[in-house]
């Protein structure tokens, strides 16, 4: 009994749980077009699970015109071994149905909403690998890319494959009918699992003035939830919703200060999420051509790219120095925004930490997560006077940094390895005040270690937000030459130094 009940509670949690990140805009005051935010709405069928509008409209990431509601279908399920391929979006039992097949509540749900409506299929389960449908859900905000869908003259074609299985299904005319069905369908796949979901309302619930409850052990706004159905209330504005936030003391005692968001890019930038205000693009340093892959174009230099990200920080931070930073960039980059927006600067930044399969978790070093604190490993190569540091948090780098220094830097004489107890992997750090003591923890090491006028070679494989926060100590690690590792295999296989700071 309880195996079977266990899984419902689960799934209702997590629905909740994407309800209530999305409910805490309407207490934004950076998006004040957030204007209603539904749970288990009326309508319309298998995207009712929740509802936002706008008002005005929201603008299109992908795409011509503006969103005014997004409807969501949310499938959680009890492990990751889901997989789903376009021949599922036309098998009802894909999305637990008897009759109706998600594409079929798709086109019904195009009719009843109306123009400016959107439409999410929101899942843990991922695309199967080598199915056409990952080729035609799009990197920047997980909608269909049409264009691919165009591709190939006939049915026998990859794509023609698609179309005609779709086109059938919906027992369509033409081609033009299925395109303009699809125009305005995402397909989120391979989302975060229950636990994270529930990092994310705490973390967007803080920002937005309310307490957080991260540490308790049952989570406060799974009940909150379950109050909302006996409640017969599902519907909160903007106002309705903070008179609930303020009748139920969830407000914290002090509200959380206002955050202009900044943005660097060396690589293309992955979607905003949608409970976070992209940055303007006055708030924006985009130097993505100045790069092919992780490596700078001929007629461009690396001390060129550091001059350019030095002054735009020092612009942003002379008219606020309340930040939310989006780095989608090289970690040498992240640890240079870190040394511009230092502490003694006067600085106040969060930095969105984005990973694999991530949308987008706010890192923040007072945001009360704890985890154990790294591993150091010291080795003495000899009286060399600089200092080679390798941090493996993402991956374990000790081998090929250790290699590196033995053949390119004899002027090193000291390796300080760092690691975490349970290895490396993307979720090794818990979260902002973690990586945060952990970068401490470092810059303590360097400082003792390092003599005044030499040099600290620093190999990062660790998130950008860590590396961000690592570069806020630069005035205890002193003098620093970054590095780069060509993963890709564009040039050596190996690292490259990028700029001095």
């Amino acid at each position: 009994m309880a195996s079977a009940v266990e899984p419902r509670w689960h799934g209702d949690s997590y629905q909740s749980r994407f309800f209530w990140t999305h409910a805490a805009l309407l207490l934004d005051p950076h998006q004040p077009h957030v204007v209603e935010v539904t749970f288990e709405a009326d309508g319309p069928k298998a995207f009712d699970d929740v509802v936002v509008r706008y008002n005005p409209g929201r603008s299109r990431r992908s795409g011509p015109g503006y969103v005014t509601a997004d409807y969501h279908q949310i499938k959680w399920h009890t492990n990751k071994a889901g997989r789903f391929g376009f021949s599922d979006l036309i098998n009802p039992k894909f999305i637990n149905a008897t009759a109706h097949s998600i594409l079929e509540r798709l086109r019904d749900a195009q009719k009843m909403a109306g123009e400016g409506a959107a439409f999410h299929l929101v899942t843990t389960d991922r695309i199967a690998d080598g199915d056409p449908l990952g080729k035609l859900v799009g990197g920047q905000d997980s909608s269909l890319r049409l264009q691919a869908l165009k591709e190939g003259k006939t049915d026998k074609s990859e794509m023609g494959r698609v179309r005609k299985c779709w086109r059938e299904h919906l027992g369509l005319a033409n081609d033009d009918e299925l395109y303009a069905i699809l125009d305005r369908f995402y397909i989120h796949d391979g989302q975060p699992d229950l636990e994270k979901m529930r990092h994310q309302v705490s973390t967007q619930f803080r920002l937005v003035g309310l307490a957080g409850h991260e540490n308790e052990t049952v989570f406060l706004y799974d009940d909150a939830a379950k109050q909302l159905v006996s409640k017969k209330i599902n519907c909160f504005d903007r106002a309705g919703f903070h008179q609930w936030c303020t009748n139920e003391k969830w407000y914290l005692g002090s509200k959380p200060k206002p955050r202009r968001s900044v943005a660097i890019a060396t690589y293309d930038p992955r979607s905003t999420p949608m409970h976070m205000a992209d940055a303007e693009p006055d708030n924006t340093l985009n130097l993505i051509d100045r790069f092919s892959g992780r490596w700078l174009k001929d007629g461009h230099s690396w001390e060129e790219v550091r001059g350019q990200v030095s002054a735009f920080l020092k612009t942003k931070l002379a008219q606020t120095p309340s930040m939310r930073l989006f780095l989608e960039t090289h970690s040498s980059i992240a640890y240079l925004a870190g040394a511009a927006l230092r502490f003694k600067e006067g600085a106040d930044v969060e930095i969105v930490q984005r990973g694999d399969r991530n949308p987008g978790i706010v890192w923040d070093a007072q945001d009360g997560t704890a985890g154990p604190e790294p591993l150091v490993d010291v080795q003495i190569l000899g009286e060399g006077g600089d200092i080679a540091v390798a941090v493996g948090l993402s991956q374990d780098v000790s081998q090929k940094v250790g290699e590196f220094v033995a053949a390119y830097l004899p002027q090193v004489g000291t390796v300080i390895g760092v690691s975490l107890v349970d290895g490396a992997g993307p979720m090794t750090i818990a979260g902002g005040q973690h990586a945060a003591a952990i970068a401490q923890h470092i810059a303590g090491l360097v400082k003792d270690a390092r003599k005044p006028g030499n040099t600290t070679h620093l190999f990062l494989a660790t998130p950008n937000a860590f590396a961000f926060l690592l570069g806020q100590h630069i005035d205890a690690i002193g003098r620093c030459i970054p590095y780069e590792y060509d993963m890709a295999g564009q040039i050596d296989g190996s690292y490259h130094s990028t700029f001095a700071i």
